[in-house]
């Protein structure tokens, strides 16, 4: 069996989606494998185990720092007083320095240690008062220069809060507060920027199931509009901010997709004819998505352009085969589109959307399989190799220098798929519609050809049939040479005419009247 017979495509189970502990809900490859609940026990677990080893480890030292200093003063006491009794009178002068020297001392350990108890300590997190009223002029709630876009998303949530009257009016009050605070917080980590987050709307939620009692529509319906505003609010601070490198890994992400153009949607196992218009409409369609992700700033709004794409590939599918796609289909059919696309920071609006989306959208529903699979494709792309593609080593590093490229021939026909159509597959649309127009251009030009032998021939043929009728005349001309006759010119009132043969004359009539 050849090697290309014995390839078996791209398959994910259903259960790889999942969290790793079991719980039922997607999972991430950012969270190690975990949905966002799980991510955040496990995280809170990590968190508070290295707060309470800081905790132990700064009251060891602590304590060894005052045995130190306690056996090392014990020692100069004894000294200086040895050397001063005689001098001075006890508890007057010798105690002042000492006194100085101690309360120095212990003002020095006290700030050390509350330094690294509001180091590791989770209300380290709340920026000083001080510091967020000097920041609240700068803010950008209150920002002169808000965006058109910012100005009219807040608008709509004030509008959207009207309805909720005293409700919304405290949901208001607190949004806006959560974004000052969070304005004075720009030195924090992604992660810690991102349990900011998910901890307020945590709270957020926990405050509307109570007011609503449980209807979990109106709570989600608030909730989003919550997140919304917040996040248009904050995207310029936490969008692949500074303190990640989530831009390196976007530049690699992209230099890693230019460097796989030559991938045929052959070698993917893709399930979708680019001949058939629709399909090809579709495909379109699902690339414009893909790439129009980057512009938005809501992560909503983000997971809806994944959805939308992955729609349309579904539909491609779908048109393709005649029949409902499956999973299977559907996870090569994406890592197809996100090569074609090459999306724009890639990497960080994966990142952000995993951050501080509303973690109950990533663990169901369509939003967070459709998104699962968008982080799966993206970690395929990265360790994509030959047997990936089941190339050899020796045909995959040529392709991936650009000493060769792959080309549709006979030897294809094994390939799943191939044998579909009588005509050659094209390996990119693109490419396809380039060799048909080489192919018009050809044919256009043999026509082209044609008609100027044609031309070239009448020319020649005008320039010779002067010359040809006059050949022929002069061969009628000297074939049968003209013979002209003497003529005899007569004249009626001649003498010697021949009256005999003229008519006879009139006779005049006369009529009686």
């Amino acid at each position: 069996m050849s090697q290309r017979t014995e390839r078996r495509g791209i398959h994910v189970d259903q259960s790889d989606l999942l969290c790793k502990k079991g719980c039922g809900y997607y999972g991430n490859a950012a969270w190690q494998g975990l949905c966002s609940k799980c991510w955040r026990e496990e995280y809170q677990r990590v968190r508070q185990k290295q707060i309470q080893d800081d905790w132990a480890l700064a009251e060891k030292l602590q304590r060894e720092e005052e045995a130190a200093y306690a056996s090392s003063h014990g020692a100069q006491t004894q000294s200086h007083t040895q050397s001063t009794a005689p001098q001075t009178h006890p508890g007057h002068t010798s105690l002042g320095p000492f006194s100085k020297f101690e309360e120095k001392k212990t003002n020095e350990k006290t700030r050390k240690v509350t330094t690294v108890k509001k180091f590791f300590s989770p209300s380290s997190r709340t920026a000083p008062k001080k510091e967020t009223q000097e920041v609240r002029t700068t803010s950008p709630s209150l920002s002169r220069h808000a965006s058109f876009e910012t100005d009219q998303v807040s608008k709509d949530f004030v509008d959207f809060l009207k309805n909720l009257q005293k409700p919304g009016r405290e949901i208001h009050k607190q949004c806006r507060a959560f974004i000052v605070n969070m304005s004075g917080k720009k030195d924090l980590g992604a992660d810690e920027l991102s349990e900011c987050v998910q901890d307020f709307y945590q709270s957020m939620a926990d405050r509307l199931m109570s007011h609503y009692k449980g209807s979990s529509e109106s709570v989600e319906q608030v909730m989003d509009q919550v997140e919304k505003y917040i996040m248009t609010r904050l995207y310029k601070s936490v969008f692949c901010p500074e303190t990640t490198d989530d831009e390196k890994k976007d530049l690699a992400t992209q230099k890693r997709i230019r460097a796989l153009h030559w991938v045929t949607i052959q070698m993917l196992c893709v399930s979708m004819d680019e001949e058939i218009p629709e399909v090809s409409e579709n495909v379109v369609k699902a690339i414009t998505d893909i790439i129009e992700m980057d512009s938005k700033r809501v992560p909503r709004d983000k997971l809806g352009c994944i959805t939308r794409c992955s729609k349309h590939i579904f539909s491609a599918i779908r048109i393709t085969k005649n029949e409902p796609a499956s999973a299977d289909d559907f996870l090569p059919a994406l890592i197809y589109i996100v090569l074609k696309a090459n999306p724009p920071r890639l990497q960080s609006n994966i990142q952000y959307i995993t951050r501080f989306c509303n973690p109950s959208r990533l663990m169901t529903g369509e939003d967070g399989y459709y998104f699962t699979n968008l982080c799966c494709a993206a970690a395929f792309i990265e360790k994509l190799d030959a047997q990936s593609l089941n190339l050899s080593p020796e045909e995959f590093e040529r392709y991936m220098s650009g000493q060769a490229s792959p080309r549709i021939n006979s030897s294809d026909a094994d390939w799943p798929g191939a044998g579909q159509t009588p005509d050659v597959v094209a390996t990119n649309p693109v490419l396809a519609q380039l060799n048909h127009n080489l192919e018009l251009l050809s044919s256009l030009n043999s026509r082209q050809e044609t008609v100027m032998e044609a031309a070239q021939s009448l020319q020649a043929d005008l320039l010779s049939w002067p010359q040809a009728v006059k050949r022929e005349v002069q061969e009628i001309l000297e074939k049968y040479p003209l013979q002209i006759l003497p003529r005899t010119v007569s004249a009626i009132d001649a003498n010697n005419m021949d009256n005999e043969n003229l008519p006879p004359p009139l006779t005049p009539q006369v009529f009686a009247g």
